[in-house]
């Protein structure tokens, strides 16, 4: 048995590795400068645990949020690994404290903010160690081509190269495109970059379209009533949307978490622990929300709009099963939610042309993605440049509405882009192709002359969200293109080809709004009778030693012990997930808990 084995088994309690842990480890450890990409909740944080308990010295972890690095620490120290943190939420005397038992050998990992090594007293700290690994958490933010580029980052790139000690460099991410790992091999000096894949299997990826703004939030509503025993989180594109569907929630006699930039420090802390400690079920936010959260029973993520990229997006819905159990996550599209995103993009601190046009695209991009009929999962799959096959739980694959030829209808949008084109020279915005369809043309746009084409109303019986709707649907599969400022709309090689009846365009029924009952997913079954008694000992053990439940065991692990039911110690050990630490600290207790349920049933 490989140390590396011994380590997962003692340490994890796992017999295996998932898949692209053991490369990534033993290619760091080989000495390569290591890119791991890996996705949300596929064990990215062990990678560089086992090497930093194995490689002489300490390693130092460069992570974007103090939550994140929290969670973190908490959960190696819960797992038996010695592990810091110094940050800004620190004073002066406890940093110098850490720093002293740093130097000394205390822990073998610290975690610090991408800032601190601007700190000249830090940098010289640092310089000082014997410093055997950096590891670059969350490393997409370094690209600008990632979906929240941070300077912070880049500059700390220069200051690692700078080091004395020359330390090995690993980078890890759940988001990263074929551009933007392009980006991060070049400056990082990549030797090995480890891809494990982006697909989740255990996700149900769902897009319900057409919901007005208040049958988004009755749906919500319906949902978590639905859902009374399962977490969830609940994503709001605005402070005010939040705080609207929180109200509304507690109307409902649902107890609810809260989280955005607009609440004070001390508030967004009690409500992301208060989420983290299952006080309440389920926390409704904005994106501010989640980076820095490990929670691993996520049932579900719904978002109640379209986020701006498919990077953010696949990044949020992440959060929903990281324990492997099946979870699901629903975006309620419509298209309202693509002026609200660019409104966010006019409004950036950031009105870099290349910046601008970087994200209008990723927009772009998003917006084909809500509107697309292929299979969601393999979509985002393509995006981020693999394959797969279709994966039969998305609201796509499940959709059992038949195939309607409309290659008629697409012919009318087609060719009336072209006449629009024609006309007036240039490239027309949805909203202006559909007016001229739907014989609306707006006063100040007479002059245009739109309203003499033959195709001026000609679509006049489609409602606006039908017509909207499907147009987004012809760009999303490629029979339009969407190009510059204003969004403009032209015809690719395969609308010509529609337009010359050489190809048939497809597609179900287009629902502009469905009964919410339909959408609420049936209750899903997890566990049974011995898995709520072990739940109760779990947050017995939480509240004692406050700490986040899942950081004591997941429900997965829960689930595997009911299963299992051990008698001793040592068959509690040979269960997927329990390694010695947690097995000597909790699992007498456990055994008793499963002795008397196997007494009394």
């Amino acid at each position: 048995m490989t140390r590396t084995i011994e380590l997962l088994k003692s340490v994890y309690g796992y017999d295996k590795f998932r898949e692209g842990q053991e490369a990534i480890i033993d290619s760091v450890l080989s000495g390569n400068r290591t890119l791991g990409i890996m996705p949300t909740g596929g064990g990215k944080s062990l990678t560089y645990q086992i090497p930093a308990m194995l490689l002489p010295g300490c390693t130092m972890v460069i992570s974007p949020l103090i939550s994140l690095m929290k969670n973190q620490v908490d959960e190696l120290v819960a797992a038996g690994v010695s592990a810091t943190m110094i940050n800004s939420s620190l004073d002066f005397e406890e940093i110098k404290a850490r720093t002293y038992d740093i130097r000394r050998g205390v822990y073998k990992i610290f975690f610090v903010a991408p800032e601190r090594l601007e700190d000249a007293y830090f940098y010289q700290f640092i310089q000082s160690l014997d410093l055997s690994l950096v590891v670059i958490d969350e490393v997409h933010v370094l690209s600008q081509w990632g979906h929240d580029f941070r300077p912070s980052y880049l500059r700390a790139v220069g200051l690692i190269a700078g080091l004395a000690n020359h330390p090995n460099v690993m980078a890890l991410t759940a988001t990263a495109t074929e551009k933007v790992q392009a980006d991060l091999v070049k400056i990082l000096a990549i030797d090995k970059t480890v891809k494990t894949g982006f697909a989740r299997g255990n996700l149900a990826i769902k897009i319900e379209k057409g919901l007005s703004s208040g049958d988004k939030l009755k749906f919500v509503v319906a949902y978590v009533k639905n859902h009374p025993d399962d977490v969830g989180i609940i994503y709001a594109g605005t402070r005010k949307k939040v705080d609207e569907l929180a109200a509304l929630l507690a109307k409902s006699g649902i107890v609810s978490g809260r989280y955005h930039a607009g609440m004070s420090d001390v508030e967004r802390e009690a409500a992301q622990n208060g989420f983290l400690y299952d006080e309440f079920q389920v926390i409704i936010a904005t994106n501010a929300f989640g980076m820095g959260i490990n929670k691993t029973n996520v049932r579900y993520v719904i978002h109640l709009g379209m986020p701006g990229s498919i990077e953010a997006y696949y990044q949020e819905i992440g959060r929903a099963g990281r324990d492997g159990l099946p979870s699901e996550t629903i975006l309620l599209y419509s298209a309202r939610d693509i002026q609200l995103q660019r409104f966010f993009i006019d409004n950036a601190e950031n009105q870099d042309p290349s910046y601008r046009h970087r994200e209008l695209a990723k927009l772009q991009e998003m917006t084909a993605f809500s509107a697309t009929e292929a299979c969601l999962q393999r979509y985002i799959i393509q995006y981020f440049g693999e394959e797969m096959a279709p994966c039969g739980t998305c609201s796509t694959c499940t959709d059992t509405r038949e195939l309607t030829d409309m290659t008629v209808a697409a012919q009318k949008v087609l060719s009336n882009i072209v006449r629009m084109s024609q006309l007036r020279e240039g490239h027309y915005s949805r909203t202006q192709v559909v007016s001229v369809l739907r014989g609306k043309l707006a006063e100040k746009m007479r002059w245009t002359g739109f309203d003499t084409l033959s195709t001026y109303g000609l679509m006049s019986d489609w409602s606006v969200k039908k017509l909207n709707h499907f147009v987004d649907y012809l760009v999303a599969d490629g029979y339009l293109l969407v190009a510059g400022e204003y969004n403009g709309l032209s015809m690719s090689e395969k609308g010509v080809q529609v337009l010359k009846s050489e190809q048939q365009v497809m597609m179900r029924e287009i629902k502009v709004a469905e009964a919410i009952q339909k959408s609420v997913a049936s209750k899903r079954e997890v566990g049974g009778k011995l898995f709520e008694l072990l739940r109760k000992q779990r947050a017995a053990f939480a509240k004692t030693l406050s700490l986040p439940p899942f950081m004591i065991f997941s429900d997965q692990v829960l689930m595997n012990l009911a299963e299992a039911e051990p008698t001793s110690l040592s068959q509690m050990l040979t269960v997927s997930g329990i390694g010695e630490k947690k097995a000597a600290q909790f699992g007498q207790a456990f055994l008793t808990v499963i002795k008397e349920f196997s007494e009394t049933s």
